[in-house]
């Protein structure tokens, strides 16, 4: 194996810093606040990411910039997008 974690890896400690993050602030916080702590907690678990990453849509033969913006993409694998109600 080259060390790179597999993809169930990488989902599992995704999940359980969500969880955690979550355990501890509790509900009723803005997305904005959840991604912060979230993105601390990757960062505490060694696991790259990029936030707030630009994905370019195209539509009819024109390219829409900015339409949709991935909250986390996590070792250039995994999207996250976070929802707070």
């Amino acid at each position: 194996m080259n060390g790179r974690l597999t993809i169930n890896q990488v989902t599992g400690t995704i999940l359980g810093a969500a969880i955690d993050v979550h355990r501890v602030l509790g509900p009723g916080l803005l997305e904005s606040a959840y991604q912060r702590c979230l993105c601390y907690a990757l960062e505490l678990q060694r696991l790259p990411f990029v936030r707030e990453l630009s994905l370019p849509i195209r539509y009819k033969g024109i390219d829409v910039d900015a339409a949709y913006r991935l909250d986390l993409l996590v070792d250039d694998r995994v999207v996250v997008e976070i929802k707070a109600v």
